[in-house]
């Protein structure tokens, strides 16, 4: 059959004025193809079109075989191979090939007599988003041609398009996407209101209809640097389309003409990629520069706030020196440090909710406190036993009770959480050392956390309160315990006979 376009692209030079020759070379077709578009006019080519839509076809006689074969499959877009993979095994040889099955099946669906049954998504451009307003965030893997395997964090902020890309060697992990997102907000110069993101696990545990339930490491970034996020489906060009073109780009762009031995060096090559090309380009969208957009985004981006992904870093940091009753001040508040660090200089890192203080020398953690929220507040409660191990901890709260039940509740508030077992062995001994504690009540309120899962000292703590207040109040006493009840007469009652009654009322009406 004629190619439409090729027709169309044909006559509109034989109008301008062009030769044959000319238009062969200038469209690059056969001689004699171009000749039959040439002589074509606009009525011959639709008759043309007409008839050639409903002459015999080859596969004409197998027209109810194929339907039926649509139908059993609740008419499904099916693989044209599978299709006639079943017509030959049923019939034998065919009368053509699998593009002539192919375009049968074209020229049943164009006449209607064979409609698929599919979701059409129809897309439409997305309105432009204000500056400041949204980042987008995907992954990726790309194997180079050494065997070096990168998988890909890409990010690009969707107002100005301007992108962030790094590699790693391994595949992501939690902590590894909150430090590249952490380290993608300093290259941007502050944090967007929103992120766009699919239902990767790395991030989002589940999602219910709008319920999400994040990852928990993810959950803390989440609050702490107060960032919004819209939660789409996977290969979602609606919602995600910038940062999936941003993928491909990488791959088809950057990565597809290079090799790379080792991480390192595709890093320090994306680098420079991002500032020449992704970066320093024109954008089709935009019509303009990203590199010349950021500078105006970036004074609608909010500032970066220190992390506790960071704090082992020295950036963030701040050195202050405590007073000579080894206090230092922050936020109008007063923090207790070990007696040594009187007059001494330290380090601080202070995130949203919590305070950090470091040894300015070896630059390991000395105390961590929860920030006051009171002007003036002396804090001291929050300290950690520094000067002990993890382990030497660990062991000195499961140490605390000869009780199977308080062992293996302390091994499971321990893998619970990794990441803070210092203030987990503070809270367990800051309540059950050194009191008196009644060994059946805590067996009880063991046993309730162990079988509700909840593996926490301060959950364990208000347990063993509830059940502890329970037993000192007095048992309710049901009325059928008390003694001699059962056995309890009525009183006697007169009874009168009803003329009683008569005469008293009418000696009241003669008076």
């Amino acid at each position: 059959m004629i190619d439409k376009a090729m027709f169309k692209q044909v006559q509109a030079f034989r109008r301008q004025g062009y030769s044959k020759g000319s238009i062969v070379r200038a469209l690059r077709i056969d001689p004699k193809t171009m000749a039959k578009y040439f002589a074509m006019e606009e009525e011959d080519y639709r008759a043309y079109r007409r008839d050639h839509l409903f002459r015999d076809k080859a596969f004409g006689d197998f027209r109810t075989e194929i339907l039926e074969v649509y139908e059993a499959n609740d008419f499904r877009r099916l693989r044209v191979s599978s299709v006639y993979d079943y017509l030959e095994e049923r019939y034998g040889a065919l009368p053509g090939n699998e593009q002539t099955l192919r375009n049968y099946i074209g020229y049943l669906i164009q006449t209607d007599s064979l409609r698929l049954e599919e979701n059409v998504r129809v897309y439409s451009k997305v309105a432009e988003l204000p500056f400041g307003k949204q980042m987008q965030l995907d992954f990726g893997r790309y194997r180079c041609r050494s065997g070096l395997v990168l998988y890909i964090f890409a990010a690009v902020l969707s107002a100005s398009r301007y992108k962030y890309v790094i590699f790693q060697g391994h595949p992501f992990q939690t902590l590894d996407v909150i430090r590249h997102l952490l380290d993608c907000f300093d290259y941007f110069g502050g944090r967007p209101e929103e992120l766009v993101i699919d239902q990767d696990r790395l991030m989002v545990v589940s999602e219910n209809v709008g319920d999400i339930i994040y990852a928990r490491d993810f959950k803390h970034v989440i609050d702490e640097q107060e960032l919004g996020f819209y939660v789409c489906r996977r290969a979602d060009p609606e919602t995600k389309g910038k940062v999936e073109n941003l993928v491909k780009f990488v791959k088809g762009n950057f990565l597809e003409t290079r090799d790379f031995e080792d991480v390192e060096e595709a890093n320090a090559g994306v680098v420079r990629w991002l500032r020449r090309r992704a970066n320093g380009k024109i954008s089709q969208a935009t019509k303009q520069i990203p590199a010349v957009l950021i500078e105006q985004e970036r004074a609608y981006l909010r500032p970066l706030r220190n992390s506790i992904f960071r704090k082992d870093s020295l950036v963030g940091r701040e050195e202050r020196t405590a007073n000579e009753k080894a206090l230092i001040s922050v936020q109008a508040c007063n923090y207790q440090l070990p007696s040594k660090y009187r007059n001494k200089a330290v380090e601080i890192y202070a995130t949203k909710e919590e305070l950090f203080v470091f040894d300015i020398f070896s630059g390991k953690e000395i105390v961590a406190y929860q920030l006051s929220l009171i002007p003036g507040q002396l804090v001291s409660t929050r300290r950690r036993e520094s000067e002990k191990t993890v382990e030497e901890l660990k062991a000195a709260v499961i140490g605390l009770f000869e009780i199977e039940s308080w062992k293996r509740f302390a091994e499971q508030n321990f893998k619970s959480f990794p990441r803070y077992p210092r203030d987990q062995c503070l809270e367990a001994k800051r309540f059950f050392a050194g009191k008196e504690i009644d060994l059946g009540i805590l067996e009880t309120a063991l046993s309730y956390c162990l079988e509700n899962d909840t593996p926490s000292f301060a959950n364990l703590k208000d347990t063993y309160v509830h059940f502890e207040r329970e037993s000192r109040q007095p048992a309710p006493v049901s009325i059928v315990e008390v003694e001699g009840l059962s056995h309890y007469q009525p009183l006697p009652v007169s009874q009168r006979h009803v003329s009683d009654y008569e005469e008293a009322a009418r000696e009241r009406t003669v008076s």
